[in-house]
């Protein structure tokens, strides 16, 4: 097992710049959808809050209703996002801390496709909906 962890993670450094490149330009992408949707929140890093597309004054109900409607859609949309970016966030936090590309159930090594696939990824296949 220790030679099969060392192999992989030498295999992972030969991939980490191109991996933290990716993560990176990825965090900049969602951070700049997150800013279209809403403002940052000023009291909770990594927190945004979606904000209505139109602020006219409404005059029929109708209106009304698609608006909340519109502002639910939103709120939905900002929630992934930041899903998205906290695992982000998470994975450059291991790429700095040297355990980027391990499983967090089972410490095992992530395979290599998925990370490719998904360089955020937090866990190996045989863990995929664990998380």
């Amino acid at each position: 097992k220790g030679f099969r962890l060392w192999y992989y993670q030498n295999m992972i450094n030969l991939d980490i710049n191109n991996f933290k490149q990716r993560l990176e330009a990825e965090k900049l992408r969602l951070e700049g959808e997150l800013d279209d949707l809403g403002k940052r929140n000023p009291t909770q890093a990594g927190d945004w809050e979606a904000s209505p597309s139109d602020t006219s004054d409404i005059s029929f109900r109708d209106e009304v209703a698609d608006r909340l409607e519109e502002q639910d859609e939103r709120k939905e949309t900002e929630l992934s996002l930041e899903s998205e970016l906290t695992d982000i966030n998470l994975a450059l936090a291991k790429i700095d801390a040297g355990n980027y590309g391990l499983c967090e159930i089972s410490q095992e090594p992530i395979e290599l496709d998925r990370l490719e696939a998904n360089p955020s990824a937090r866990t190996c296949k045989k863990h995929l909906d664990q998380i």
